[in-house]
């Protein structure tokens, strides 16, 4: 049977089993890193565009507007600058607005967020474009002092249809205002979406109005059970408004929405493009996803100064052979070529390991990220981005084999099939 140069390389990885699976793991590790770090970069700025939905702004008087969009949006703070029900009316009667859909944040349940808005939240705006909202379990909310859970929301507070809870002003579990006098009843739980709105409890506007109407009635000695009659003009505050500009049927976009952009930023509201903001987030967060993925690129370098390495190490104990294979009739040429492509095999078998590496890594990522923040993030691994890596990976090894393949070129047949003593 005649042994053929993939036979030599198989047998010399072989006897040297531990330094193999030591080598090619580094390559896997600095393979799978880097794939898992470039399909997460793409899959976290779709994850995080989910929430924002079908809208085309977000209107508030924040600070800024990629400040409103955390916190209109991802829930990240609770609004400080709240618009007036005579300003909400004025956005809501314009003719270029299909859809203005008020919000107020400030109220919380057990750390969780609440969000306070109409039930057009469930019906005419949609938290991921095509996909409306569904119910696991019961229905919108319909009056007031009812409540809606979302997916995660429900998960960690472990409440069911019917219960009853009690909302604080805050969030913190600690040193907060609980809204005893009101009890809310759940009503529904959303499926999930894997967007931000999993973690809050939504509940409507009057209920809202009304615990406040009743703090600031409390502040001016009213002992009197307060109710949504009691509402002033100066409690109908909203944080935030879902706008979506008049469109053709069937058309997500509209002509009409940059002249209402324009006209609201010149009447003083803070408008946001929750898409456009999303994408600064992601240039800013970018900055750092550099360093990550330079950090997998000098961890690959190192894995192909370790196949140098260990290669030229073994030299040693492999001069005997190199100079039998010589003697047998194999050419200075086919020894280097032999070195070579035995250091290109360890970058390759490396290089396959960290792709499957990679798809665990990734699925791990996304578990968690769902688990821990109700966050769907879909890592997707497209096939080029997976045969360049590989590539990458199996040329530098390729390169790595140069310097142990020199040594071995230069080996000397006499000197070393001199009999041991």
């Amino acid at each position: 049977m005649a042994i053929t140069d993939f036979t030599i390389i198989r047998r010399s990885l072989r006897t040297r089993l531990f330094s193999t699976i030591t080598t090619a793991l580094t390559v896997a590790i600095a393979v799978g890193m880097l794939l898992v770090l470039l399909a997460m970069m793409d899959a976290g700025k779709q994850a995080f565009r989910r929430g924002s939905g079908d809208m085309h702004l977000l209107v508030t008087k924040e600070p800024s507007a990629l400040v409103s969009v955390l916190n209109g949006i991802f829930y990240a703070n609770a609004p400080a600058a709240p618009l007036t029900s005579a300003e909400l009316a004025r956005i809501q009667t314009d003719p270029r607005v299909a859809m203005a859909i008020p919000t107020q944040q400030g109220d919380g349940y057990k750390g969780l967020p609440v969000m306070a808005t109409t039930t057009a939240f469930f019906t005419d705006f949609a938290p991921t474009p095509g996909e409306p909202w569904r119910f696991t379990q019961g229905r919108a909310f319909a009056a007031p002092f009812e409540v809606v859970l979302g997916a995660k929301a429900a998960e960690m507070t472990g409440l069911a249809l019917s219960e009853t809870i009690h909302l604080a002003h805050g969030r913190s579990d600690v040193g907060t205002h609980e809204h005893s006098d009101f009890d809310y009843t759940i009503v529904g739980i959303l499926a999930p979406t894997g967007s931000a709105h999993d973690q809050a409890v939504f509940t409507d506007l009057t209920s809202a109005w009304t615990i406040h109407a009743h703090d600031r009635r409390m502040r001016e000695d009213h002992d009197a059970t307060t109710t949504p009659d009691d509402i002033a003009e100066t409690d109908r505050l909203v944080t935030g408004v879902y706008v979506r500009a008049a469109s053709r049927r069937g058309s997500s976009s509209s002509a009409a929405l940059a002249p209402l952009a324009y006209q609201l930023r010149k009447e003083g509201y803070m408008i946001a493009e929750p898409t456009k903001e999303i994408d600064k987030l992601f240039t800013i967060v970018g900055n750092i996803n550099t360093i990550f993925v330079s950090m997998a690129a000098v961890v690959m370098l190192s894995s192909a100064v370790s196949i140098m390495v260990a290669l030229y190490n073994s030299m040693e104990q492999r001069r005997r052979q190199i100079a039998v294979l010589r003697v047998l009739g194999a050419s200075r040429g086919r020894i280097f070529g032999l070195i070579v492509t035995e250091s290109a095999v360890l970058g390759l078998l490396g290089a396959a390991a960290g792709v499957v590496l990679a798809l665990l890594g990734g699925q791990i990522v996304a578990t968690t990220l769902k688990a821990k923040l109700g966050i769907l993030v879909t890592p997707t691994f497209p096939p080029v981005w997976v045969l360049l890596v590989v590539a990458i990976a199996v040329l530098l090894a390729a390169i790595a084999g140069l310097v142990p393949a020199v040594a071995a070129y230069r080996t000397s047949v006499a000197k070393n099939l001199r009999p041991v003593s």
